[in-house]
This record gives C-alpha cells, structure tokens and sequence, in this order.
C-alpha cells in the first residue's frame, strides 16, 4: 500500500464545495469555549458537506488565528452564521420545519444507533458547553436529545469528538444509506 498525495485525494476546491449538494443537517455550537473545538466541528462540516453552522453565546466567530489552526480553511467554506441566542435560532429553525436534537445525556433521550432520520428531513443538531452541555432551556425547545452510548467511567466526551462523531453517523444514515 502506497500513502496518496494530498493532490490524489479528489476533493473539491472552494467553487465546488459552495456548488454541491449539501448534507441537510445544521449545526448549532451553543457556548462553546475552546477555539480549537469549534475550529475542528468546522473542518468536520467541511468534510461531510454540512448545511451551515450556527455559533451561539460565546462561542468564538471566524476569523481567529486559533480557530484556524484546526479548522484549516473550512471556515472558508462551510456556511456559518453568529446568533447571541441559541433559543432564538432554534425557534427559528423550527419555523423553518427543520427538525432540532439536542446531542446530550437527559431522560427518554435516543441512542444515537437506534436514530434514523427521516428522509427528505432538515436537521439541526445543538452541542453545548464543554463543561454544563446543553442547556436545559435549549433541550426544551428541541424535538428530541440524541445520546452517544459510552461504557468507560468518564461522564462525557470532547466537543468536538462529539460532533465528529454524531455528523458521520448522520451523513452515513443520510447519504450512504438512502
């Protein structure tokens, strides 16, 4: 097996990423602290053809050396948009009949393997706070809490690995399997 070059790899350049389909799924970062998580959820959404991002609260904005350095650029592609209120953009996306998860541990929530999204369905998936997670008044606007399953004794994982996680799984439900 040979390692292939970056310029082996096929991947679209700017035109063609903001000119392809997109993956019908918007991501919402609700007060998320570290730079370099929301520079990585950026680099993510770019690999995945995500919709747009939404960075609520105090969640750094584009442009920012710091965000850069994980995001490599994707800040350039990936559709985002800074709102103050996270319960404002989930209202409003709800207007929009876009179907809003909260990805966290609450009561009732799903496994995120026993998920399946319904087709020709928008979706926007909120993370929150590296420390207290999604809000409780956010989880109450949401249709529904999404869980990643976790089995060793830590309570929680990294934002990011979270997002990265949780974006594949919709992408495979969503373009893999249709």
């Amino acid at each position: 097996m040979r390692k292939l070059a970056n310029s082996e790899l096929e991947r679209k350049n700017i035109s063609e990423f903001k000119e392809a389909d997109k993956t019908p799924v918007i991501i919402i970062l609700d007060d998320i602290r570290s730079l370099h998580n929301i520079g990585s959820v950026f680099r993510t959404a770019d690999a995945f053809l995500i919709e747009k991002i939404y960075l609520c609260g105090i969640t750094a904005t584009p442009p920012n050396k710091e965000i850069h350095k994980t995001a490599l650029g994707a800040t350039d592609t990936v559709v985002w948009e800074y709102a103050k209120d996270v319960v404002e953009v989930i209202g409003k996306l709800k207007e929009d009949n876009v179907s809003v998860f909260a990805i966290e541990q609450v009561e009732h929530s799903v496994l995120l393997q026993d998920f399946t999204p319904v087709k020709d369905t928008r979706y926007a998936l909120v993370f929150g706070n590296e420390v207290k997670g999604v809000s409780q008044q956010a989880i109450n606007l949401c249709e529904g809490t999404i869980e990643i399953p976790q089995l060793g004794t830590k309570h929680s994982l990294n934002i990011s690995v979270s997002a990265g996680i949780v974006i594949w799984d919709m992408f495979r439900k969503m373009q893999l399997e249709a």
